[in-house]
């Protein structure tokens, strides 16, 4: 099985910003410890950013401007910024499938493991693993790794992933065990 690390939505907007998630933050080290492995393992990283346009996107009608293309909101939060041969995924979207390059990308590579970790688990997570569902590929999220909008709604998407997504469940170490060839 050919994996991949996808990296959601870590942005100065969403750890550190406006729109900053309660405990998105405590998210950096383990996210930046799992991307380390797959580099060394050569699972491919990649992440996927919000990078909105002002003034067209509809989304920003219901959660105001945010994470606009070129400004410091939509910057990868200091700590897990990419390095040589990652790869970046810009999205208008919560799936990061829709309208990118996402698809072709992994494919291209081989993958057919997702395995998610960043934010929000309610939101861009979990349409990201409906758009990974949609095309076939296997998904993990590691539930230590994500955040929701509401610390109370993230056992109830995580649930959800699993019961219409297949998708398993994973701690952070039993990530890291995956990504380095073992069974979690």
């Amino acid at each position: 099985m050919r994996r991949a690390l996808l990296i959601i939505d870590m942005l100065n907007e969403f750890v550190r910003g406006r729109l900053a998630l309660q405990g998105s933050e405590e998210l950096v080290g383990r996210i930046a410890s799992l991307a380390r492995k797959a580099r060394e393992a050569g699972v491919p990283v990649i992440y996927v950013c919000d990078s909105h346009l002002k003034d067209v996107d509809f989304e920003l009608k219901l959660w105001g401007p945010h994470a606009l293309k070129g400004e410091e909101g939509s910057r990868i939060v200091n700590g897990l910024s990419p390095e040589e041969g990652d790869y970046v995924i810009e999205k208008r979207r919560y799936d990061g499938f829709f309208g990118t390059d996402l698809d072709i990308l992994l494919r291209e590579l081989g993958v057919d493991e997702v395995i998610l970790t960043g934010v929000a688990t309610d939101i861009c997570i979990l349409h990201t693993a409906a758009g990974a569902f949609f095309r076939g590929y296997k998904i993990a999220v590691v539930e230590d790794a994500t955040s929701a909008t509401r610390p109370e709604r993230q056992r109830r998407f995580l649930e959800y992933m699993r019961e219409v997504y297949g998708a398993e469940i994973l701690s952070s170490q039993e990530a890291i065990r995956r990504i380095g060839g073992g069974s979690p």
